[in-house]
């Protein structure tokens, strides 16, 4: 019990922080406004909804884009019950989001331990890692399955290397347990992500077990390794594999009409995935990497330069007022909430690391630090980024590529750490090794005190899109002038404030090595430096001003004059058109409507294409055939949102009279832009033998109606004197509908590009489209095993080590 209570100690010692950081807010019953997180209330409303209602999870929501697969909307399956309430237990119950800093820390602790790290150092790194930047960031923007997969990572890698150390069992258990919680965290991007790191590990190991001679020991341990990774896989099988199926449908994963363009023209090869340009939206700046070193090298967030009120005391007065309200950051980024900064005396410690610490771990870590720092430039170094988009297996599935210095925000503190252990089990190394100490100590206290003193000699404080603005527009000169005066001033003192924290940290580690402060001392000190360094700098990004009370996360969106207008529609379903924000980037209208635009990462391919060549273009035909019955516009007095009727939507189902044939989705596509929706259906050729057999058989009077609504169930009534071909304003998705009439399977079509078409015989008829993809139940039984699994494995590990301690106890008596 002795030599657990230091490890106790730790845990609440996390714990402790996680709390002290959100106070006093967490304990006044007030909660974070998380942007992003909003949006995924809206888009998930629907679903929630009907479940509170029927007891029912929908696999489909109308709410957004007109209806979608909810696969990456809610990834709700009921193996995840069983999974939510041990990530629960891991968390020890506390309360968000003191528990998001709390497991984070708690991981890397796990991955030190593992690595013979004592205790106290342990406790450094875990503070180290945690609290960089831009972790802070993402809470305060509400990825936070993004933040949970990032928690989870460290000690998954923990158990790899224990599997790697001949621990076979305790390893694979370690390993399957918490990539089994890391990929039920539903952030694929991350996890792909950290497969660079583990290759690297692995590969280091690699090298050492054939040095060592042990490559027996590398290959068992790797295959335990693939079955604990399989059992984690197969723990998350439902999600993983409906998210692998619905990618092949989304602009993840079909080519888009552009790309296809593109293609026939000669230019490039039409793929799947995402274009270069999107995925490198958000490229880090070549000289933006100095914010891992120094946080506000290119201003830091986003946002008014007047926030600032020191930035602007050199500026001319009769300026301020100008220069104020122009943005502080200038970066290559279109915008940023906050910078990528692995903390100042981590840095000069990560440096010294590359020189001090010895094995092929290290070079695992340089390795892959050094690629994420590259491929974290996107189009900013595209040559590189290009080749791992055109060849590497899923690179271009992902976007915002400047994400990818995850990585270093891992291998900077792990190797630091490293660094300090060497410092501290050999007093006299930091002396021994003065070149290269200060070597460190010039790539990074003397770089911030170079750009301290010599600001101008580095940047010029303007971005490109200002420089190009400015040389069209002379006459603004002494505006721009003033403006870069308050963004240096921004700069110059973060600058200075690196290089004093890291001035600190190395007069500590001087007076150690001369013997002049004891050990204990020392990783206080260094602690303290840390700490107060990396909680200083997230302060600006997530603090008090981030948190509202929480009636406001409650009624997240209050209902407008125009939202009761139309919600008092009997009609059970058509859908809203809200044009008073941006239509296809702001979910909030799916919170109360079921909306033709929306938010989403991964929406169905075709529909992306629908909006970049037919709804921004504002094509009524499209709109209507979309049912969108409403339109909410900006009010002319007040500004309140007004609603307006459609009149012209088409409703929920029509018969055609009509079919034009295309050969081809860009022919499907211009035919679009018009066409009578009323009487006419596009359909591609390959569809002739479902639909179309009917069109000469149309009657006037024919008519089909919805008669029954649920977002996974639709039913309609038809009746038709010859048979008719018919057009639903419902998105068309190849599987998981079920489709009868009168009980009688039936097999539907693509029409309009998007939109689903069946022909239906004479007669009356009731038409069903059920939504149930049976391979739900599959992979969920599958889970349920590989859970099961991952539990004996860890019990059988617990019962080991129990044995192992008692016979020891023995031993020693």
């Amino acid at each position: 019990m002795k030599k657990a209570l230091p490890y106790i100690g730790s845990v609440l010692f996390m714990i402790l922080l996680s709390y002290i950081y959100f106070t006093p807010d967490i304990f006044e019953n007030k909660v974070l406004f998380q942007g992003d997180m909003q949006q995924g209330i809206a888009i998930g409303q629907e679903g929630i909804a009907f479940k509170e209602k029927t007891g029912e999870t929908t696999r489909w929501t109308n709410s957004i884009f007109s209806g979608m697969p909810n696969f990456q909307i809610s990834p709700s399956y009921d193996n995840n019950t069983w999974i939510n309430q041990i990530t629960n237990a891991y968390h020890l119950w506390i309360k968000t989001p003191a528990s998001l800093v709390f497991i984070m820390m708690l991981g890397f602790f796990i991955l030190l331990i593992t690595l013979h790290i004592k205790w106290p150092l342990a406790l450094i790194g875990a503070i180290a890692y945690a609290f960089s930047s831009y972790f802070f960031i993402i809470i305060a923007a509400g990825h936070i399955w993004k933040f949970i997969t990032l928690a989870y990572i460290p000690p998954t890698i923990a158990g790899i290397l224990l599997a790697y150390k001949g621990k076979y069992l305790a390893g694979a258990a370690l390993a399957a347990f918490f990539a089994m919680l890391q990929i039920v965290s539903n952030h694929i991007q991350m996890t792909y992500y950290f497969l660079f790191v583990i290759a690297a590990i692995v590969i280091a190991c690699f090298i050492d077990a054939y040095k060592q001679k042990q490559l027996s020991r590398f290959f068992k341990a790797t295959g335990t390794l693939i079955i604990a990774g399989l059992l984690a896989v197969g723990a998350n099988l439902p999600n993983l594999y409906h998210t692998y199926e619905y990618s092949k449908e989304t602009m993840r994963g079909q080519a888009g009409l552009e790309q296809k363009k593109q293609s026939a023209e000669g230019e490039k090869e039409a793929k799947s995935g995402l274009s270069t340009e999107y995925i490198t939206q958000w490229s880090y700046g070549i000289g933006e990497t100095w914010t891992l070193l120094i946080p506000d090298t290119k201003g830091g967030a986003s946002g008014y330069i007047g926030n600032n009120k020191k930035a602007l005391e050199n500026v001319s007065p009769n300026m301020r007022e100008y220069v104020a309200q122009m943005n502080q950051y200038w970066g290559d980024q279109p915008g940023t909430s906050g910078p990528v900064y692995a903390g100042a005396l981590i840095m000069f410690l990560f440096i010294l690391g590359c020189f001090i610490v010895k094995g092929s771990l290290k070079w695992a870590l340089l390795a892959v630090t050094f690629l994420s720092i590259i491929l974290s430039w996107g189009k900013n170094f595209l040559p590189v980024t290009q080749w791992f988009i055109d060849y590497f297996p899923m690179y271009n599935k992902f976007r915002t590529v400047s994400s990818i210095l995850v990585i270093a925000e891992f291998c900077i503190p792990l190797l630091a750490i490293l660094a300090l252990k060497e410092l501290i089990t050999k007093p006299k190394l930091l002396l021994e090794q003065r070149t290269y100490t200060i070597v460190a100590f010039i790539l990074t206290g003397g770089m911030a005190l170079l750009f301290a003193l010599f600001p101008s000699l580095f940047f010029n404080f303007t971005s490109g899109y200002e420089k190009d603005f400015l040389a069209k527009n002379m006459e603004y000169g002494e505006i721009f002038a003033n403006m870069e005066i308050a963004r240096k001033a921004i700069f110059v003192s973060d600058a200075w404030r690196s290089f004093i924290i890291i001035i600190l940290g190395i007069g500590f580690l001087w007076l150690y090595s001369i013997g002049k402060v004891g050990k204990s001392t020392l990783i206080v000190a260094i602690g303290i430096i840390v700490l107060g360094d990396m909680y200083n700098v997230n302060k600006r990004y997530l603090s008090t001003k981030n948190f509202v009370p929480e009636r406001t996360i409650k009624e997240p969106f209050p209902m407008t004059a125009a939202d009761r207008q139309i919600l008092a529609d009997p009609d059970p379903h058509y859908r809203v058109y809200n044009l008073t924000s941006d239509p296809f980037n702001d979910a909030s209208t799916s919170y109360h409507h079921k909306s033709i635009g929306g938010y989403h990462a991964a929406k169905l391919r075709r529909y992306d294409d629908l909006i970049k060549y037919q709804l921004v273009n504002n094509n009524q035909h499209v709109i209507n055939m979309l049912n969108a019955k409403y339109f909410i516009v900006p009010g002319d007095n007040n500004g309140q949102p007004q609603a307006i009727p459609n009149h012209n939507a088409m409703g929920n189902a029509w018969f055609v009279s009509n079919i034009k044939w295309v050969n081809n989705s860009h022919e499907e596509m211009d035919a679009l832009t018009e066409f009578n929706e009323r009487t006419t259906a596009i359909a591609d050729q390959s569809y002739k033998n479902l639909f179309g057999q009917y069109i000469s058989s149309y009657t006037q009077g024919d008519t089909i109606f919805l008669t029954s609504y649920k977002p996974n169930e639709l039913h309609y009534k038809a009746k038709t004197s010859k048979g008719g071909s018919a057009v639903f304003s419902e998105v068309f998705f190849p599987w998981g509908w079920n489709i009868t009439i009168d009980g009688e399977k039936a097999e539907m079509a693509r029409v309009n590009y998007v939109l689903r078409g069946l022909d239906i015989p004479a007669g009356e008829h009731e038409i069903i489209f059920r939504f149930e993809p049976q391979s739900i139940t599959i992979t969920t039984y599958i889970a349920y095993a590989c859970i099961i699994a991952i539990f004996i494995l860890l019990l059988s590990t617990a019962i080991i080590q129990i044995k192992k301690g008692k016979n020891s106890e023995i031993k020693t008596e």
